[in-house]
């Protein structure tokens, strides 16, 4: 139980079956659809949504992002999603944590994710101690209590799969959405991979940004260590920099 309770937001719904696979099961970039939206919810409840920042000439950046599927709901099963504001990581990252639950109460997914505050004309990230936000710290409970590190790459990446950022990849801020990537991380995996197996879980950090009409090559590069982990990185071969790099798990 949370000594905070009117500082964490819940939303209940029914799983639509259009967000599912043909395992019938909840897609991972629906799973991070829905958490980027709540969190943009919770933060205008705040007062740092959207419109508010935006009026401030600046805009909210997700920068790293882990979730943990324990077990994935499935078409028109009843969840509930719950976010709060956490902490501030290196005096540069806001913290926030979510979870989703089954009808029952049961955790089915946890996550931990880092935002950056950005300016709006010249797109460089603000620190917290230039604008001072009266974000709330909830220190339990706890989404996913699991560290948001850098990746490192292995060698060798293999190519498999190349995207442009078209008309329905751009959200309101004007790049390709966070979720997206979620897409073509999956993407770079065959069908196989998903009839056999299951997200343990994902790490995504985001990097640079995807602007509309640039291309992006996304490289899959096994560990070695552990034949179930792979890395991947999303090179934007417009303008030669990495819009991000992931760590994934796999399981039976």
């Amino acid at each position: 139980m949370s000594d905070h309770p009117d500082l964490i937001l819940e939303q209940s719904f029914s799983i639509h079956p259009i967000d599912c696979d043909f395992n019938r099961e909840w897609k991972p970039a629906a799973i991070m659809q829905h958490l980027t939206e709540i969190a943009g919810t919770h933060a205008a409840i705040l007062g740092v949504g959207f419109d508010a920042m935006l009026s401030n000439n600046m805009y909210w950046i997700h920068s790293r992002m882990k979730i943990k599927f324990f077990a994935l709901p499935r078409a028109n099963d009843a969840i509930t999603i719950r976010t709060w504001p956490k902490t501030i990581h290196r005096r540069l990252l806001y913290i926030r944590d979510f979870e989703v639950l089954s009808g029952e109460g049961q955790k089915l997914i946890g996550a931990t994710s880092a935002w950056v505050i950005v300016n709006a004309t010249t797109r460089r990230m603000v620190p917290p101690k230039s604008v001072n936000l009266k974000i709330p710290e909830v220190k339990d409970p706890i989404g996913l209590d699991d560290p948001l590190d850098r990746i490192d790459l292995a060698e060798d990446g293999e190519e498999r799969l190349r995207v442009r950022a078209g008309y329905s990849a751009v959200d309101i801020v004007g790049h390709a959405n966070n979720s997206r990537y979620i897409e073509w991380i999956c993407d770079a995996f065959p069908i196989d991979m998903f009839t056999h197996h299951k997200l343990d879980w994902l790490q995504i950090n985001y990097e640079h940004e995807v602007l509309p009409g640039e291309e992006v090559a996304i490289l899959v590069y096994p560990t070695g260590q552990d034949p179930y982990l792979y890395t991947l990185e999303g090179c934007n071969v417009s303008n030669s920099t990495r819009a991000f790099v992931a760590l994934l798990r796999w399981r039976d």
